[in-house]
């Protein structure tokens, strides 16, 4: 059945009148409206780009509590990943975390970097000089960066396992891995390297008793002969990431990654509970150390918020807090007493004098020898 309607009532000459003089009140009203009742803004956005698992999450939360800006968090696992983004240029981020060496150099050389705004950072102050200076070479004057957190590469692995599979293997040499007799009896338990010519090589050099930097075709060949002799026995080359989680859960018993990752996956496995003991092994042939940079993209859409984001994280309390989330040592010495104990007296989060003094930071290769180094790395990766 149709649905009826009712018949349209005719419109009054009032009710016209009123049609058009009420748009024009509002639009009076508008008008004469207060100018301090504008439209609220939407909060500042700070864009932060960092290392997976590199940060305590109460820090985010306190500087947009002190602040009112809130924090956009991308992570990424590798150098190469950071370097890609950036090279593409308008990343859309106002803090990265690069290694000093290769790539926050290499950063500087392109000028891809803004410099610090020191008078909108007084912590800077707080940072340990001595280590300042071991970055000073590629950022003359510490310009365009601060370090954040600092460690070495290095070997995590399952002691236990190790021992039953290869009983005479030396387990604090870089001969666990790179022997190819040791790889393979480990296999059987799960090898990983992770995916970073620019930690690896560097490595693998030193223990050849090659220079770490060296451009020659010869030190490069050795490289990659002595990598392609274990390449059968690795169950994967991930990311630094995916390796943490491999050795906290048990799922590998050997790893060549960074050392914090190591310290968080072993207390992963504790938490765990499942009788996983996981170890770091700084190399006994040197291991490579390493600093990460607090720096601001040149084209940071929001630089004055980047600025604050690096007074407030240099702190001592945040960077305690960033430590003792991370097990990775920070540069700022007054963070130490806040430290919780067994971070603190970790000798792998601190490494003592003898260590650090045996310890390695590798240089930047110039771009042909880059050229070479990839070209490497991507043949190890395949395997041909």
């Amino acid at each position: 059945m149709p649905r009826r309607t009712a018949a349209p009532r005719p419109s009054r000459p009032g009710r016209r009148l009123g049609a058009v003089l009420l748009p024009l009140v509002v639009l009076l009203a508008a008008a004469l409206a207060p100018a301090g009742r504008a439209p609220a803004q939407a909060p500042p956005v700070l864009n932060v780009y960092n290392w997976s698992d590199y940060i305590a999450p109460e820090v985010l939360q306190r500087f947009t509590e002190e602040t009112g800006i809130r924090v956009r968090y991308d992570v990424y696992d590798s150098l190469e990943t950071l370097e890609a983004k950036l090279s593409a240029g308008r990343s859309g981020y106002d803090v990265i975390v690069p290694t000093s060496e290769p790539t926050f150099a290499r950063l500087i050389r392109a000028g891809a970097l803004r410099p610090l705004d020191r008078a909108r950072i007084p912590n800077l102050a707080n940072l340990d000089p001595a280590l300042m200076r071991r970055v000073e070479r590629v950022d003359p004057g510490n310009r365009h960066g601060a370090i954040y957190l600092w460690g070495t590469t290095g070997l995590g692995m399952r002691p236990d396992r190790v021992r039953e599979l290869a009983p005479d293997a030396p387990l604090d040499s870089f001969d666990l891995l790179m022997r190819p007799e040791n790889a393979r009896r480990l296999a059987r338990c799960g090898i990983m390297v992770m995916d970073s010519a620019t930690d690896v090589l560097p490595m693998v050099l030193r223990w050849l008793g090659r220079d770490p930097d060296s451009t020659e075709a010869a030190d490069l060949r050795a490289a990659e002969q002595a990598l392609m002799a274990i390449r059968p026995y690795l169950r994967a080359i991930p990311g630094s990431g995916a390796i943490m989680d491999a050795l906290a859960t048990g799922e590998v018993c050997l790893a060549m990654t960074y050392s914090g990752d190591v310290i968080q996956a072993a207390a992963r496995a504790r938490q765990a509970g499942r009788g996983v003991e996981i170890a770091y092994v700084a190399p006994r042939e040197g291991a490579q150390l390493a600093f990460d940079m607090l720096a601001v993209p040149a084209d940071a859409p929001n630089p004055e918020a980047a600025m604050a984001f690096i007074d407030f994280v240099l702190r001592p309390e945040m960077m305690a807090a960033i430590t003792n989330h991370t097990r990775y040592p920070n540069a700022v010495p007054a963070s130490r007493p806040l430290l919780a104990p067994e971070v603190r007296d970790d000798p792998n989060v601190y490494p003592p004098a003898e260590v650090l003094a045996n310890s390695f930071v590798a240089g930047t290769p110039p771009p042909a020898a880059e050229r070479l180094r990839t070209r490497l790395w991507s043949r190890f990766k395949a395997g041909r």
